[in-house]
């Protein structure tokens, strides 16, 4: 079973991913703490230096750009200077930068979080989720069409900043099912309903229970949810991830599979939805089924949360990974 999935990650450089959603910029201010404020009982950070990560939609696109898949990338940023550091960033990582459409009345969206003694102390958001100007989702929506016929599957990110709306849904599914192209989401609260037309989702198991109102029936658990929303949903497949439980496979009928985590060390879960819908999409990309790509995904899953902040991972890493499991 190792070899088998090394030769899958060994095809990543063939696959082709088109990923549309929300970018970002996630900046991190790393400090030490040794006092309390005398103006408030909140921890006085001494800033020690400070990094700018691609987030979000563009995070999906670093962990496909890092494993060595060739990615097209379609989503906006502000007429600001984050906006254009963020393109200069991937750019120098080799990253096409074509379908970064500049919209001028919206700020790039920033996610600061200062880190003191590689623990976060607060998070400071900075962005706009209304909808989008029409004349910006249409220059979206054909950017697009313009990149479709180029790849092997579709990657949406959605992260509720008004890119993914149910109309922007629409028009993906409609022109992925004309290309014949697979739907890969990563989901946001309070969207599901509007993901009829996926392939498969990949939330965590809190935006699945919530997706379902948040409350539990009694004797009902993952398994339950998991089936109820493939079924409500008509996905082929769903993969809930579940932190230090490992991850969960639902497909159409077929046996639910939980798939035990291999994380030995959890520092920061930050971006570990990312790198999973990342490699999933490879993997199914690169010919594997569904159950061989949840499983290398969980495999790459394990390699980012040891690390503080979102991370990305290598081929080199993932087959050292899946070689010592």
């Amino acid at each position: 079973m190792r070899e088998r999935f090394i030769e899958i990650v060994n095809r990543f450089d063939k696959a082709k991913v088109l990923v549309i959603g929300d970018v970002m910029m996630d900046e991190y201010i790393w400090g030490d703490v040794s006092r309390i404020s005398p103006e408030a009982p909140v921890p006085v950070v001494k800033v020690i230096k400070e990094t700018f990560i691609p987030g979000g939609a563009a995070n999906v696109v670093r962990n496909i750009n890092s494993l060595g898949g060739k990615v097209y990338l379609v989503g906006t940023i502000g007429n600001d200077s984050l906006g254009k550091r963020l393109k200069k960033t991937l750019a120098k990582s080799g990253v096409s930068t074509q379908g970064l459409i500049i919209d001028r009345s919206r700020p790039t969206t920033r996610k600061t979080r200062i880190i003191a003694h590689s623990q976060q102390v607060v998070r400071i958001d900075k962005e706009r989720t209304d909808s989008l100007a029409l004349r910006i989702k249409r220059r979206l929506l054909n950017t697009f069409h313009r990149f479709i016929k180029r790849v092997d599957i579709i990657v949406v990110s959605d992260y509720g900043k008004g890119i993914i709306t149910p109309s922007a849904l629409k028009k993906i599914f409609s022109l992925a099912e004309k290309h014949k192209k697979r739907v890969v989401i990563d989901p946001k609260v309070g969207h599901f309903k509007d993901y009829r037309g996926a392939t498969i989702l990949t939330p965590n198991k809190n935006e699945a229970r919530a997706a379902l109102g948040g409350v539990l029936a009694e004797g009902e658990n993952i398994h339950s949810i998991g089936k109820k929303l493939l079924r409500e949903l008509g996905l082929e497949a769903l993969l809930i991830t579940r932190g230090a439980e490992g991850m969960s496979l639902f497909e159409r009928e077929k046996k639910v599979i939980d798939i035990p985590t291999v994380a030995q060390e959890v520092y920061d879960v930050t971006g570990a939805g990312d790198t999973v819908t990342a490699v999933l999409a490879l993997g199914l990309a690169a010919g594997a089924d569904f159950l061989s790509s949840a499983r290398i995904a969980n495999f790459a899953a394990g390699i980012v949360v040891k690390e503080v902040g979102a991370a990305t991972v290598s081929k080199k890493e993932l087959i050292k990974r899946i070689r010592s499991a």
